[in-house]
C-alpha cells in the first residue's frame, strides 16, 4: 500500500492509519474539502464495508482507526477512498473561484505528481501511510487517545469532544458527523 514497506498484512485487522497531504498543505482548513473526506468516509461505510472506530481531520491530514466488514479488502477499500478523495478535492479547488491559494496549492500538486510515475498530473497525498495494525487494546488505547487528543494539541480546542471533526464526540455519547463503532 505504500512505497515505504508498510503493507496491510492482515485485511481483517484493525489499523491505525493517516493520510497525509503532500508538502502538508493546509487544504483542510476548508470545510468544503473536509466534507468531501467525510461524504467520502460513510460512501465507504454504506457500500464498500469500511468500519470507523476513530477518526480526525486536521488541516493537513487525517487519522483514522479503520477495518472492514468480512469479505472486503482494507488496502482495497483504502486506495479507492485515497483515489476518489484526491480528484474530488482537485476537482473542487479548480472550480472554487474563491480560493485565494489555488495556482500556489496546484503548482505544488502538480511537481508532487510528475515525481510518480503512477499518476497523470497530480498527487494529493503522500504516500507514506505507515498502516500500523492495532494488536492490543493499549495500543488501541494509545491510538485512540492520540487521535482525539490531536485538536485539542494544535490548539484548536480546549476539550477534544469540542471539535466536530472528529469521532470524540461520539466517545462521550454524543453524536458525530459520521456514525463509528466503538473499540
Amino acid at each position: 500500500m505504500s512505497t515505504g514497506g508498510y503493507k496491510i498484512r492482515n485485511q481483517e485487522g484493525i489499523y491505525f492509519i493517516t493520510f497525509a497531504v503532500v508538502e502538508w498543505i493546509d487544504v483542510f482548513s476548508r470545510k468544503e474539502y473536509r466534507d468531501i473526506v467525510i461524504n467520502s468516509l460513510i460512501f465507504c461505510q454504506e457500500k464498500k464495508g469500511l468500519k470507523i472506530y476513530a477518526w480526525v481531520i486536521m488541516t493537513n491530514h487525517v487519522h483514522f482507526i479503520f477495518s472492514v466488514k468480512e469479505g472486503n479488502k482494507l488496502s482495497e477499500v483504502l486506495r479507492d477512498f485515497k483515489k476518489f478523495t484526491s480528484v474530488k478535492i482537485l476537482e473542487a479547488i479548480q472550480k472554487n473561484y474563491s480560493e485565494s491559494r489555488k495556482e500556489w496549492m496546484l503548482e505544488i500538486f502538480k511537481k508532487e505528481g510528475n515525481k510518480n510515475k503512477r499518476n497523470t498530473v497530480y498527487q494529493f497525498w503522500r504516500q507514506d501511510n505507515h498502516p500500523i495494525e492495532l494488536i492490543d487494546n493499549n495500543m488501541i488505547d494509545q491510538r485512540l487517545n492520540y487521535i482525539h487528543n490531536n485538536p485539542v494539541e494544535a490548539g484548536i480546542v480546549e476539550n477534544d469532544f469540542q471539535y466536530i471533526y472528529s469521532s470524540a464526540k461520539s466517545y462521550c455519547g454524543e453524536v458525530g458527523l459520521i456514525k463509528i463503532e466503538n473499540l
